[in-house]
């Protein structure tokens, strides 16, 4: 048997890791700016991530949602105080993809309504109705397009009333910052133009939080830059350091009944002690604050570089576009200069998603061999 061949290779073998720093089968070290897609939040095999799993692993790895797990209890605690969301529910399940699904599934329940509103360049999954909210045909099945979804302008204040007017829409989901998209936001004003209008039109607003949440934009979720309560909160990513786990926050105003969403690998033993142990360093090492002080660190460093038109994001989601595409410069930083990135849809941008305990050294590093590769 062979593997189906779906994702492009960069011959690169990782086999080791430690912060964010990467060593190939050949003993090559590389500098980790990606973090495998903004996972990696607090540094490959930090030792008290590590320490959490193996205690967990010694005593019991798996058992199902039919019987008590304390460990959710405390998660969801910590997670509340931690992201002062304490008016939400915690439901727990694997991944970003799903963790939108059931979040879209849980707005057509309580509003009885088919329809959602996503934006253009969004991305939300790749599972049924969360890849129907991606601005992304390529990936969109037949069976996938059954769903119905409405795509508008980022920012289009009369597109999205005029779209609202139909009466039929369930949802509106939307990232704070785009991350595959390329690190476009909505502005303030947008964004609590639709929490306004959500509320009168009885519409469930969904922040997706999988990439720019857990402290990766300057705050712990990037919809609080701009004063607004989402309805439902998706998150994964960063939430388990590379254990796979997702969740979404659900606010208290929803009343949940037994069957209404069911996982069962969600919430199991060894995800909730990845998923504390990731909380428990972003509190000790104060990683949210890093990430806002480096964000400005970086686009300071980023001024020094002409070739460099824009630089987008906040925190430690952040970009740069070019006035060409960025495949060769990339591929250049990791093969020559020894150093992950990321790309996106938008083919002029190179993405920076480090682990949120970096430091100026690091950008310092980063810049010099950006500029050694142009």
């Amino acid at each position: 048997m062979k593997l189906f061949d779906v994702y492009p290779l960069y011959d690169v073998t990782p086999v080791k890791a430690k912060g964010i720093e990467v060593w190939d089968d050949k003993g090559q070290k590389y500098l980790d700016f990606y973090g495998g897609h903004a996972v990696i939040s607090i540094g490959h095999t930090h030792p008290h991530y590590v320490k959490r799993i193996k205690e967990q692993l010694d005593d019991m790895a798996f058992y199902s949602n039919s019987v008590q797990n304390p460990l959710q209890q405390q998660l969801a605690q910590k997670l509340g105080e931690l992201s002062s969301c304490e008016d939400y529910d915690l439901f727990m399940c694997n991944s970003g993809a799903e963790a939108n699904e059931n979040a879209l599934k849980m707005a057509s329940f309580h509003t009885g309504k088919p329809k959602v509103i996503a934006f253009t360049n969004s991305f939300h999954g790749r599972t049924s109705a969360a890849v129907a909210a991606t601005d992304n045909p390529s990936i969109n099945a037949p069976i996938n397009k059954q769903q119905e979804v409405t795509f508008l302008p980022l920012n289009d204040f009369d597109a999205f009333e005029k779209a609202i007017e139909s009466d039929a829409h369930c949802a509106v989901i939307i990232e704070a910052i785009q991350g595959v998209g390329g690190l476009d936001e909505p502005t303030s004003e947008f964004f609590r133009f639709i929490a306004e209008k959500c509320k009168e039109h009885n519409i469930v607003l969904i922040a997706d939080e999988v990439q720019s949440g857990y402290g990766r934009s300057g705050k712990f979720f990037a919809f609080q830059h701009h004063g607004i309560e989402p309805d439902i909160i998706s998150i994964a990513k960063g939430m388990g350091n590379g254990f796979p786990v997702g969740g979404i926050l659900i606010h208290e105003k929803f009343k949940p009944s037994y069957g209404l969403l069911g996982t069962t690998f969600g919430g199991n033993h060894l995800a909730c002690a990845a998923s504390l142990a990731v909380l428990e360093v972003l509190e000790k090492e104060n990683l949210t604050e890093n990430a806002a002080q480096l964000g400005s660190y970086f686009k300071e460093k980023a001024t020094e570089i002409p070739e460099i038109k824009k630089v987008k994001g906040k925190g430690l989601m952040i970009g740069l576009e070019f006035d060409f595409e960025v495949a060769d410069l990339r591929k250049k930083m990791i093969m020559e200069q020894h150093m992950f990135t990321g790309s996106a849809k938008n083919k002029k941008l190179l993405r920076f998603l480090p682990a949120l305990n970096i430091t100026k050294k690091d950008i310092d590093l980063f810049f010099e061999a950006l500029k050694k590769a142009l």
